[in-house]
């Protein structure tokens, strides 16, 4: 009897401790388990300058080092272009020349003899006018042909001055400004021929990063407009993990504070991430309310982390899990 007694004295302690720790259990808090997501630093590969696609040298999931010809864009235009710069470089530099070499001699010589010529006609013209004031006092000729020679003496003693001036000229060469007008032109077209030449190289458009090739937009034989991102990289070396964490929550966490994060696509053990930036999210929408007497609303912060030690295998969208 006594042992019967104890028997039921045990299973009723044995059911007592069950019932008390069952209780225990189901009002207990239940710890707070946030959920993220792994990311990445994400690069764009994209062209200076609008084009036609000639050929894409990567596809989706390669590998590739930073200086990597990604994709070459179809040169004619650009070509064409660089030809036409350069024939305008030609005629600036031939027109500096030309001024800084000034007229030929056989130029300046026609302008001489043009001179020489109106030194003759204009000596000519004033001894018919003397002649036609001579005889006008005698009264043999009418005032008109006195006219008529003085206006050719006032022609030519003009045009021989104008003569005198363009010999002037032809032997100085041009005028300091224009020299310099025609330098400028000429700095004008070489830096067109520079600036078309740097688009020339840039139809060869090379990776500045190393990653995988996460999404390839553009393909052969498509136009790509300048800038349009034609092949996406991710640095799987630069992943990181993002949450979204309230406010309220921030009180346990901070920048450089290490976490444990469970990552289920690799395995149910821990790994350790150190918080590397909080910033507050901009949409009103992850705003919460409080209770009616705490008299603030509480806003979301994302929150990145990043692993203290390389974890292989880990992938860009696999799920983070923090727990609290």
């Amino acid at each position: 009897m006594n042992k019967s007694l104890r028997f039921l004295a045990v299973i009723a302690v044995i059911l007592i401790a069950w019932l008390v720790w069952s209780f225990w259990n189901a009002y207990k808090p239940k710890a707070l388990v946030m959920q993220g997501q792994i990311e990445a630093r994400e690069y764009t590969v994209s062209s200076k300058v609008p084009g036609r696609i000639a050929e894409v040298l990567v596809e989706a999931g390669d590998v590739v080092e930073a200086g990597q010809l990604i994709f070459r864009l179809n040169s004619e235009i650009l070509d064409a272009k660089v030809a036409q710069a350069k024939g305008g470089e030609q005629a600036a530099s031939a027109v500096v020349d030309a001024a800084d070499t000034g007229a030929r001699e056989q130029e300046i010589e026609v302008a001489r003899n043009n001179w020489q010529t109106t030194i003759a006609t204009a000596e000519l013209t004033a001894a018919t006018l003397q002649r036609m004031e001579n005889l006008l006092a005698e009264g043999v000729i009418p005032v008109q042909r006195r006219d008529e020679a003085f206006a050719a003496n006032e022609a030519a003693q003009h045009t021989r001055e104008a003569a005198n001036e363009i010999y002037s000229l032809a032997k100085e060469g041009a005028r300091v400004e224009t020299k310099e007008a025609a330098k400028g032109v000429e700095q004008t077209a070489s830096a067109v021929l520079t600036e078309v030449e740097i688009f020339r190289r840039e139809a060869d458009i090379h990776s500045h990063w190393s990653g995988e090739v996460s999404t390839v937009f553009l393909h052969a034989g498509e136009i790509t407009p300048p800038g349009f991102p034609v092949v996406t990289i991710v640095d799987i070396e630069d992943a990181f993990a993002v949450f979204q964490v309230r406010e309220d929550y921030l009180k346990n966490i901070s920048e450089g504070t290490e976490i444990e994060v469970k990552i289920p696509a690799l395995s149910d053990e821990l790994y350790t991430f150190k918080i590397s930036h909080i910033s507050v999210m901009g949409d009103f929408a992850t705003w919460r309310a409080t209770n009616a007497t705490a008299g603030y609303d509480l806003k979301t912060f994302e929150v990145e982390a990043k692993p203290v030690a390389p974890i292989k295998d880990l992938r860009v969208g696999m799920t983070a899990l923090l727990e609290f």
